[in-house]
């Protein structure tokens, strides 16, 4: 302990000689996960998975699962699952090796463009029906307000 002039007594602790600090500097790291952040937030609306169809609008869709199978049909009529152009041929075989791969009670989505005639949506539902598809979500964009 040193001391000073006169009667008050101080305390000085010994002087650090290696020149270490002991505080953590965040400073960086803060600056990289705001980075990131902006990053996902920018690219996040982007990653929208499958094949570009102009869906209709209504109040009423639900979220889309990730987990289901995802069945397109494009404005032309081209028949896609997943990302996988399929015709109507092969459309139930594929669908049925695809159903294999996932757990009983899957959910198959389907998105179909706005200007698809009715009756070929109906015709792609009777046979998703007939390889014994349960569950199935129709796929629709919420409107902007």
């Amino acid at each position: 302990m040193r001391y000073t002039h006169g009667s008050a007594k101080t305390y000085h602790p010994p002087m650090n000689t290696k020149g270490l600090i002991s505080e953590i500097n965040i400073t960086s790291l803060a600056d990289v996960s705001i980075t990131l952040l902006v990053i996902f937030i920018i690219t996040a609306p982007m990653m929208t998975p499958g094949i570009d169809v102009n869906l209709p609008r209504t109040d009423a869709s639900l979220p889309h699962d990730e987990q289901g199978i995802t069945i397109s049909i494009k404005n032309n009529r081209d028949v896609y699952i997943e990302n996988e152009k399929v015709t109507l041929n092969n459309f139930e075989t594929t669908l049925i090796k695809m159903l294999r791969d996932k757990p009983p009670g899957i959910i198959v989505y389907l998105r179909a463009d706005e200007k698809v005639d009715y009756g070929y949506v109906i015709e792609i539902v009777g046979r998703m029906r007939k390889v014994g598809v349960k569950e199935l979500g129709l796929v629709a964009e919420i409107p902007h307000e």
